[in-house]
């Protein structure tokens, strides 16, 4: 299972994932708690990872970029077409 872009809803205490491939096609589909996520996110081979911005999603960028990942945080307005 490789991952090319890895896009997380930002949850309290759960987050849902969602991995695609280099073809745009769904490799993995995910829901997690916290500590399942960081772990997860360690384990996981440097890729693309995004997500809303917000007040907790400054922590977790962090948190991807000590593990090699490229974090984009993507403004309020334009996550709702991804939806």
């Amino acid at each position: 299972m490789y991952i090319k872009v890895l896009g997380i809803d930002l949850g309290k205490s759960s987050f849902h994932l969602i991995g695609c491939d280099s073809h745009d096609q769904q490799v993995c589909k995910k829901k997690l708690s916290r500590q399942k996520l960081i772990t997860f996110i360690a384990q996981l081979p440097p890729c693309l990872i995004a997500f809303e911005a917000c007040g907790g999603a400054h922590w977790l960028g962090r948190l991807c970029m000590e593990h090699g990942h490229d974090v984009r945080l993507i403004p309020p307005q334009y996550v709702k077409p991804f939806v």
